[in-house]
């Protein structure tokens, strides 16, 4: 297949029960700084969250490796990225395709579900797991902070679940956790399989996960260069908030890319 005129493409995961979004400005950003990003909608999104009930975390990685597979051959470098699950299955495709031909991030790695704001019951998940009908009906919601510690873009969010809107389910079921915990189980396995330069960001106060799971894959990661960034003052959505310009920069100087084009659009066209 013929190369991409500009050999730089990116493939871009979003997270459970999300879109492009969770990944904000990353997509445009990273085209400003001539890399072609692609995307997939993974099975069981885009649609309602019930449709999570028929999915399995096989679907997830076949969705990513065909995707990969897909465009790897179009460039002379391909880069990996994915945002909370995405970042697990970005994980888990770098080291089942043994991953070489660009480098690899994760932001905000779920490897334990251990943030200050789980619900109450994530210990006693795995029971729940055995009984299939309640499984398959206790609601997991998105509930505030929604993972954003910025008021204004938190209110948007807000806002936009109020209106329907389908940038994000508004809830996922809990038997659809049980097939992240398996992924999480297969990302813990032969970590040092993967051989491409990582960069893990991840919030301290993420309320989702902790930084636990940022040093641990550090640690796991033998095969490696590994560096851990550390935000302070964001939650868990860390592409959307306060931190995000930093999460650019950094992902940008790990593509070896000019990190001014992270700069936020207003500052642009102040500068004009």
């Amino acid at each position: 297949m013929e190369k991409a005129s500009n050999s730089v493409g990116a493939l871009l995961i979003h997270g459970l029960g999300g879109t492009q979004f969770d990944l904000g400005s990353l997509h445009k950003i990273l085209n400003r700084a001539g890399v072609q990003t692609h995307a997939l909608t993974l099975p069981g999104h885009g649609g309602d969250p019930t449709d999570l009930l028929n999915v399995s975390a096989e679907d997830w990685i076949d969705a990513v490796q065909a995707k990969y597979r897909e465009i790897v051959d179009q460039y002379e470098t391909v880069h990996i990225m994915g945002m909370c699950m995405g970042s697990l299955l970005a994980a888990e495709l770098a080291k089942r395709e043994r991953h070489a031909k660009g480098r690899l991030v994760l932001l905000a790695p779920p490897v334990y579900l251990d943030g200050w704001s789980t619900p109450w019951y994530r210990h006693f998940r795995h029971l729940l797991y055995a009984i299939p009908y309640i499984a398959q009906r206790i609601r997991v919601e998105e509930e505030e902070p929604y993972g954003i510690k910025n008021e204004l873009v938190r209110r948007i969010v807000k806002s936009r679940f109020a209106k329907g809107d389908s940038f994000h389910y508004q809830w996922v079921p809990l038997a659809v956790v049980r097939q992240v915990d398996r992924l999480r189980n297969w990302v813990r396995q032969s970590l040092e399989h993967i051989g491409c330069a990582t960069l893990i960001v991840h919030a301290r106060e993420d309320e989702l996960t902790s930084i636990k799971s940022a040093y641990y894959l550090q640690k796991q990661m033998t095969g490696t260069t590994v560096n851990v960034v550390v935000l302070e003052n964001s939650y868990h959505m860390i592409c959307v908030d306060n931190d995000r310009e930093q999460v650019a920069v950094c992902v940008l100087e790990h593509f070896m890319l000019d990190p001014a084009h992270a700069r936020r659009a207003d500052r642009q066209r102040s500068a004009s």
